[in-house]
């Protein structure tokens, strides 16, 4: 223990203390129970094992040198990950600026990785660590414990805690700068016991650090970070560091650098993204073929479609086919109105032509329309079968906007003047149309106030005219705090044969066309006529950046701050991502080109550098939140389409400000859940991409040549078969992202939990040394290699093998017959969805494979295994393998079809621990640990499931978003284990059963 002292502050642990302490177990959490009966009979320390929180569980006694284990532990606790470093917090996330002004850690009011309550709890705990001070110690040492306290709140809070990679050790302490460690120890060097303590056991560092408090060099080989330009205090002061802090990052020629999460995937060219704006967070995702599918706010799909047109859109297998299911808008009070307005290719009478058309909503289900409810609106005949348009929009006043492209061919050659510049037609035009108002005699009426209406030989429904063939535009919702901008028509006009071209759409323009392309002449003729009054675009670009525009949207969500107000888009030949930010003052439009984050820049949990290069369209949430829409393949029957999320990496908005609460939705069908095909391509960056990347994807972007669509290759395909997954190797799964750690809780991470993880590393170390057996030599942190399953015959009694493992003994379904299979449910899905579901090359999923929700397994053949007491084992039990005989930890096992595997740890978090511990009797779950680091399976184990997400409420992880049974992208060093607590009276070891 430490007392106070009128000269250093306070002074070291007795040596008898220190001795005592040494022949103690370190443990990091043990109950209130277990610290009185050290505090009242000390001399049973030595003989006390914390069951339930023991993490380091191997003896360090009198017998054996503490020294000889000082330096392996100093070397794990001290494991410095360098790299590009950048902003980043604790939780993997973006640092932000705090909602409310921050009391303790004030450095960091502006930009950080605190809020209020973060802030709180630090002052709190340095409250707790000054008073074992007096007044001299506290004036003392007071500056250094709390610097070092509030580097949990610094924007480069990650790297001083080697926290950047999820699969490493992280600090216990933030890393210091040499100098300033040295003065540290000079003046306070006996407070890092006081910093290191556990409040439930004040003598659980002190020991573990008396040794280095007495040595300098010990104790800032301890503390220091040798990166001595990121170390703290350095950190605070490097002008090139905090130069752009918050700002989004750029690259030395200027390029905005941000990352994406894939949201959606194994698509047929998806060629538009909508919301509902109902308050239910839904998208609608429309593929060019002629479906349209649901998509709910967890990123779960609606097996039936919301729209399935397939027997009537014309298009075609080949790459690049214009024609097609082109758009789909929703009526802007859709949850009253209950329509829905189509934009698509037919054919009639071997004549093509483009249809607008609306449907209304099906009586019985919420998310499908009724396909014979039909209104044809208007219909247009195109004289080829390029240039279709494509755009439906409702504007802010509620009436239908829509964009047809001119004609096709090339140079608009219809005509005298081409159809654009003719506005006795429709095509070349932007037409605005009144669908609220119609009778019987017409399915739409004019709005009073369109330009032309009582023009001599004009359509009455044009809006602007003069544009070749504008693809996607979006309308702007206006700053969020003061409104600017709202109500503004953007949108991409693609051209002939030099220029692409950003235009803003106002009442009665003329956009140019054919007479100029972009601020260029097309047709010089018409060009230098002076009544042509053309509005000139915001923005061109030369074919050399590109050769087909997509039009993207002004970004106006909450989650990104930086980007507000920044026009994104993109070019769908060249994969180019690109921004417009407007300069209010002037009115002009700034270019920066968009490109992935490299170095770590993308390494936060589930966020990816690369990407599909044909961007065929842009969308926006209900939220604001922003997305493209791309693919690998230009056809319209490729499933290689892929929805990515924009995320911006440097800054994000304060926790808890964009919170939304879907409202929910009621569902027929099944919900098919969503799992990212792509991987974070950090380690593929440092590669040459002409050897060992597809190029239809774009990775850090640079120009490439366009690629075949007969040569493309996805290198993640999910449709590989199970036998070709079971031979990945493992380099392929190491560049996967990391969704959580054994650390890592919801909002932050505790003292408590960067312990845990660090001492459960040098628990496995000192047990290579002390356990006889064979050491692995694969990874520093392998437990001994001794821990392998049971054979796959029926299980062996625990009283008769080295492994004590717990089985459930409830089903985690309703309850089956195991000799008897369940029912085959009534499918309720279209018949066009059925061969929907089957990728090609992929075998159909069988019931026990299913990734939809609630699909129960077959309960015979190989499930009929029998557990303790004769029962037979349902699948989804579990069981915990342990090479120490410890009930409440080891290796995950789940038993699936009449075999037991182990389970991959991506993006395995507390949540599914949980759902685990609570099968087997126990009430939560203390630790997840990844990396086997409660041991590996043997080869002759197979790995059953990975990519497990759980919410915590599910009876069993076959319940959880998962892969398919079998099928991963993982080895055994990634075997997930846990450790279980039960909270309540009679310990770890009691059971209890689940009810249903």
């Amino acid at each position: 223990m430490l007392q106070i002292s009128p000269g250093l502050g306070i002074e070291p642990a007795t040596a008898a203390s220190r001795t005592q302490g040494l022949q103690t177990w370190v443990a990091l959490s043990p109950t209130p129970s277990q610290h009185a009966l050290l505090k009242d009979h000390p001399e049973q320390s030595d003989s006390m094992t914390l069951h339930s929180n023991d993490l380091v569980h191997q003896k360090i006694s009198q017998h054996t040198g503490f020294a000889e284990y000082l330096p392996l532990i100093l070397m794990l606790l001290l494991q410095v990950w360098r790299g590009s470093c950048h902003p980043q917090c604790l939780d993997y996330k973006p640092p932000f600026g705090p909602q409310q002004q921050l009391v303790f850690c004030k450095e960091y009011v502006k930009f950080g990785c605190c809020d209020l309550q973060k802030d709180e709890e630090i002052s709190r705990k340095y409250d707790s660590i000054m008073e074992n001070f007096d007044t001299l110690g506290s004036a003392k040492c007071g500056a250094y414990i709390r610097s070092i306290l509030c580097q949990e709140c610094s924007p480069y809070a990650a790297h001083l805690y080697d926290a950047e990679d999820a699969n490493t050790p992280m600090r216990v302490l933030p890393g210091l700068c040499g100098d300033y460690c040295s003065d540290f120890w000079r003046d306070c060097r006996y407070t890092l016991s006081l910093l290191l303590e556990d409040k439930r056991n004040s003598q659980q560092f002190a020991n573990l650090t008396a040794a280095m408090e007495e040595d300098r060099r010990r104790f800032c080989d301890f503390l220091e970070l040798k990166d001595k330009q990121y170390c703290y205090p350095n950190v605070l002061t490097d002008a090139e560091l905090n130069a752009n802090l918050g700002l989004v990052r750029e690259d030395s020629k200027g390029c905005l650098e941000v990352c994406l999460q894939e949201v959606a995937n194994g698509l047929r060219n998806p060629v538009a993204m909508i919301h509902a704006d109902d308050g239910s967070h839904r998208f609608f995702v429309a593929e060019q073929l002629g479906y349209v599918w649901v998509y709910l706010a967890n990123g779960s799909r609606i097996d039936r479609p919301f729209l399935n047109l397939t027997k009537a859109v014309l298009t075609s297998r080949w790459a690049g086919d214009e024609r097609g299911f082109l758009c789909i808008a929703l009526h802007p009070r859709f949850n009253t109105v209950r329509k829905a307005y189509v934009y698509y290719s037919v054919s009639v009478k071997k004549e093509e032509r483009i249809r607008i058309s609306e449907f209304m909503l099906s009586a019985h289900d919420d998310n499908q329309l009724d396909h014979s409810s039909e209104r044809m609106i208007l219909e247009v005949v195109e004289p080829a079968s390029n240039h279709n348009g494509g755009q439906l929009l409702f504007g802010h006043d509620e009436y239908l906007y829509i964009f047809i492209g001119d004609g096709g061919r090339a140079g608009d050659p219809f005509g005298k003047f081409g159809n654009s510049q003719n506005k006795s037609a429709l095509l070349g035009k932007v037409l605005r149309i009144d669908i609220d108002n119609s009778d019987e005699s017409s399915p739409y009426t004019i709005p009073s106030d369109n330009p032309f209406v009582g023009e001599e030989g004009a359509r009455p429904e044009i809006y602007a005219y003069g544009v070749r063939n504008m693809w996607r535009c979006s309308i702007d919702r206006g700053d969020p705090a003061t409104g600017a901008g709202r109500g503004r028509m953007f949108c991409g006009d693609v051209g002939q044969n030099k220029y692409e071209e950003i235009d803003l759409i106002v009442k009665g323009g003329n956009y140019g066309w054919r007479a100029k392309e972009g601020f260029s002449c097309y047709d010089h003729k018409l060009c230098q006529n002076s009544s042509l009054d053309d509005i000139l675009p915001i923005f061109d670009y030369p074919h050399k950046l590109g050769k087909s525009v997509t039009g993207g949207y002004i970004y106006r969500g909450c989650e990104m701050p930086n980007l507000n107000g920044l026009y994104i888009f993109g070019d769908f030949m060249s994969g180019r991502l690109m921004s417009l930010k407007e300069n209010e003052a002037t009115g002009e439009w700034q270019y920066n080109e968009i490109c992935m984050g490299r170095d770590q820049t993308c390494k936060f949990p589930k966020l990816i550098n690369s990407y599909y290069r044909y961007i065929i369209s842009f969308a926006e949430d209900e939220a604001g939140e922003l997305y493209f829409l791309a693919t690998g393949v230009p056809s319209a029957t490729a499933r290689s389409g892929v929805i990515y999320k924009i995320v911006d990496p440097s800054r994000r908005a304060p926790p808890g400000k964009c919170s939304i609460k879907p409202l929910p939705v009621r569902i027929k069908g099944k919900l098919i859940h969503f799992y990212p095909k792509e991987v974070c391509s950090q380690q593929e960056t440092n590669h040459d991409t002409s050897s060992h990347h597809d190029h239809s994807k774009i990775y850090n972007y640079e120009e490439t040549d366009n690629t075949k669509a007969n040569n493309y290759k996805k290198t993640s395909d999910a449709n590989k078969t199970n036998k070709r997954e079971n031979s990945s190797t493992t380099a392929n799964k190491s560049n996967r992202t990391k969704d959580d750690t054994v650390w890592a809780n919801k909002d932050y991470v505790n003292h408590n939990s960067y312990r845990a993880t660090i001492m459960t590393a040098v628990r496995s170390r000192i047990s290579q040394t002390s356990i006889n057996s064979t050491t692995s030599t694969k990874r520093y942190w392998r437990p001994s290699g001794s821990a392998t399953s049971p054979p796959l015959n029926p299980p062996q009694s625990p009283t008769t093998t080295t492994f004590q493992s717990l089985t459930t003994t409830w089903a985690p379904y309703t309850r089956q017959t195991a000799n008897k299979p369940p029912k085959t449910p009534v499918s309720t899905t279209l018949p066009q969805v059925r061969n929907e579901k089957l990728w090609p090359g992929e075998k159909p999923q069988s019931a026990g494979e299913s990734n939809h929700v609630n699909k129960r397994p077959k309960g015979r053949g190989r499930g009929n295994k029998r557990g303790k007491g004769g029962k037979r084992l349902p699948s989804g039990s579990v069981r915990l393998v342990s090479a120490d005989g410890m009930p409440d930890r080891g290796r995950v096992e789940i038993f699936i079809r009449g075999e037991w595997g182990t389970v991959c740890d991506d993006l395995f978090t507390r949540k599914a621990g949980t759902v685990v511990c609570r099968q087997l009797g126990f009430t939560t779950v203390l630790m997840v640990m990844k990396r086997a680091a409660l041991g590996e399976a043997s080869s002759r184990v197979r790995i059953l499931l990975d990519d497990v997400e759980c919410e915590g409420e599910e009876r069993s992880l076959l319940e959880c978003k998962r892969s398919k049974v079998g099928k991963h992208n993982c080895s055994h060093e990634e075997d997930v284990g846990v450790i279980c607590a039960s909270l309540r009276e009679g310990g770890c070891n009691s059971k209890r059963r689940m009810e249903d």
